[in-house]
C-alpha cells in the first residue's frame, strides 16, 4: 500500500530518521578488527532507545536483531553473531527506528583497516549509486527512473547490481509499496509524487549479481563469494522540496548530486 504522508508524519519520520542517522555514528566509530557482531547490535539497541524509538527491524516476520550486520560475502540481513571483525574485511550495517509509528531506515558500507583497490572501488561506487538515484528522486519522477540511475553507475564499474532485493516505499510501515528496483529504464514505472517517501538502497557485488539464502532464512550472501556492498537512505518528498531524512544534524547533500536533482 502507497500512503501519502501529512507534513507532521514527515516530521516523526525525520525524528526516526535522525535516530537511525545516531546508530550510524556510534557504530561507525565502533567498527575495527576484534569487535563482534553482537557488541555493535548492543550499541545500536542502546542509541535506538535513547532516542525515544524503537527498533523497526527486531521481531520484523521473526528477524531476531536490532540492526542487519552484513561482512564480506553477506549482501544484506545478516544476523549479528559472534563473529569478530578482522583486518581487511568489510562491513555492512542497516538500521531502521520508528517513532510514533513512522520509520526510518539507512545502510553504509565500511572498510576494516586497509583493503585491496578493487574493494574500495566497490565501496565509493555503491555509494555514487545511492546519491545516482536519490538525485532522480522528486515529484513526477518515475521508479525507471531511480533504477536507470542506479544500474548505469554499477555498470560503469562493472559490478554485479543485486536484483532480488530493492528499494522500497516507506512510511508507517517499514515495506510500502513502490518497490524501487536498483535497474530499470527510463520513464518507466509509478510515478511518484508529493507526500510520498522512499528508501533508496543498492547493492553491489564485486562477481555476478546472483544470491543465496542461508538456512537461517535470513542471511543473503553473494552466490560466488564474491564481496558486496550496501548503501540505503530514506528520502521523503515533501511540499518543501525532497529531504534525505536519515542523513542527521548537520550532513549534506553530495553538491554535484543536489544540483543534479533540483535541475532535473
Amino acid at each position: 500500500m502507497i500512503t501519502i504522508k501529512t507534513p507532521k508524519e514527515f516530521e516523526k519520520m525525520s525524528v526516526a530518521g535522525r535516530c537511525v542517522a545516531a546508530v550510524h555514528d556510534e557504530v561507525r566509530a565502533t567498527i575495527r578488527p576484534g569487535v563482534s557482531m553482537r557488541r555493535l547490535d548492543e550499541i545500536a539497541a542502546r542509541v535506538i532507545r535513547s532516542h525515544g524509538c524503537v527498533p523497526s527491524f527486531l521481531g520484523y516476520h521473526g528477524y531476531p536483531a536490532n540492526i542487519c550486520t552484513s561482512p564480506n560475502d553477506v549482501i544484506v540481513h545478516g544476523i549479528p553473531d559472534d563473529y569478530r571483525l578482522r583486518e581487511g574485511d568489510i562491513i555492512s550495517i542497516d538500521a531502521g527506528a520508528i517513532f510514533d509509528g513512522y520509520h526510518g531506515d539507512a545502510a553504509f558500507t565500511v572498510a576494516v583497516g586497509d583493503v585491496p583497490d578493487e574493494v574500495t572501488r566497490l565501496i565509493d561506487a555503491t555509494e555514487e549509486a545511492m546519491w545516482a538515484g536519490i538525485a532522480q528522486v522528486r515529484d513526477g519522477a518515475r521508479v525507471g527512473d531511480i533504477g536507470a540511475a542506479v544500474e548505469a553507475v554499477g555498470e560503469r564499474f562493472g559490478l554485479g547490481v543485486v536484483r532480488e532485493y530493492v528499494g522500497h516505499g516507506i512510511g508507517r510501515q517499514m515495506h510500502e509499496e513502490p518497490q524501487i528496483p536498483n535497474y530499470g529504464k527510463p520513464g518507466t514505472g509509478m510515478r511518484l509524487r508529493t507526500g510520498m517517501a522512499v528508501a533508496i538502497e543498492p547493492m553491489f557485488n564485486l562477481g555476478t549479481w546472483e544470491t543465496k539464502v542461508d538456512d537461517d532464512g535470513w542471511t543473503v550472501r553473494t552466490a560466488d563469494g564474491s564481496l558486496s556492498a550496501h548503501f540505503e537512505h530514506t528520502v521523503a518528498i515533501t511540499p518543501d522540496g525532497v529531504v534525505v531524512t536519515t542523513l542527521g544534524d548537520g550532513a549534506t547533500v553530495p553538491v554535484d548530486l543536489s544540483e543534479k536533482a533540483a535541475s532535473s
